[in-house]
């Protein structure tokens, strides 16, 4: 049960990360690597803020914005200097080390054992009581993981939501509309590395600390959840993308949580990723080749 439980916790934290990677490489077709320093940008954000006396919640919203600021350089540098969006990426994300360093006052980590968090704190300690206690950590990142995925389809069908779209699947009709398309991609990024910098802020606070590598590899996460969830229910067309996503982040944590449990030391967590993720992009390839020798049939 503790098994299961670890793996819904870790899988919807992933979660809102994804649905920020699923902005950037699924409706955006953005390969952005910005998420990689983004994520620990929006968890020593959280980290910082508690340590100095700021409400739990405030703090996430505060990484929020932090995430939302890296984006927001991401894609000045790439839309305005006309940097190619993998270099730009990589740009901020080798920036937001040294700046994660400073906002964390040059700390390689940053522990909030004794700190009230927003899974540790008056109000939770008083719903959350008895046999319901083990389950209030899923609860209240279920509870911020609905309204940052409502918010997102909120906004994915207001105008911008759709320019949003367009200009990722057909910049030219962004064009026509004499609509500035760097400026809707730039909107695109902000949103997307908010929402990175968020579950890094609510991951701060469920493990009680950041640490400054923290973000090593959440691309690569992201991207594999996201392959996941879209390939697995694609024909499906009642699910929502970003529900989507959402489940396959829970089956990606779950494939880990299976290999670890499996006898293969943590320390491996990242080249089992790195396995799987390799694994998934094969199986989604050979699936278009055969779709495509279908169709010429």
């Amino acid at each position: 049960m503790n098994q299961v439980i670890g793996v819904l916790e870790q899988g919807l934290i992933y979660a809102i990360m994804a649905l920020g990677v699923y902005i950037t490489y699924t409706i955006l077709d953005f390969p952005d690597l910005t998420v990689d320093g983004s994520f620990p940008t929006g968890a020593v954000i959280s980290a910082v803020a508690i340590t100095n006396g700021v409400h739990p919640l405030l703090a996430l919203l505060l990484s929020l914005a932090g995430g939302a600021a890296a984006g927001l350089v991401t894609g000045i540098i790439h839309v305005k200097f006309k940097v190619r969006d993998l270099l730009s990426g990589i740009i901020t994300m080798t920036a937001l080390y040294s700046i994660n360093l400073h906002i964390a006052s040059s700390r390689a980590n940053i522990p909030i054992f004794n700190m009230p968090t927003i899974f540790n704190n008056g109000a939770a300690s008083a719903i959350f009581r008895g046999a319901a206690e083990k389950w209030s950590k899923i609860v209240i990142i279920l509870i911020v993981l609905v309204i940052a995925k409502v918010l997102l389809d909120l906004y994915l069908k207001t105008k911008s939501g759709y320019l949003l779209r367009a200009v990722g699947d057909n910049p030219a009709v962004v064009a026509s509309l004499a609509k500035d398309g760097g400026t809707v991609k730039i909107v695109g990024l902000v949103i997307a590395n908010a929402l990175v910098a968020l579950g890094g802020g609510v991951m701060c606070q469920q493990q009680r600390f950041f640490e400054v590598t923290m973000g090593t590899g959440t691309v690569v996460i992201g991207l594999a959840t996201v392959i996941i969830g879209i390939n697995l229910f694609k024909k499906a067309n009642k699910i929502r993308s970003t529900l989507a996503v959402i489940i396959g982040s829970i089956i990606y944590k779950a494939c880990v949580s299976i290999a670890i449990s499996l006898g293969l030391p943590a320390i491996d967590m990242k080249l089992i990723t790195a396995a799987l993720f390799l694994v998934i992009l094969i199986i989604s390839r050979d699936r278009k080749k055969k779709v495509k020798q279908n169709g010429r049939a």
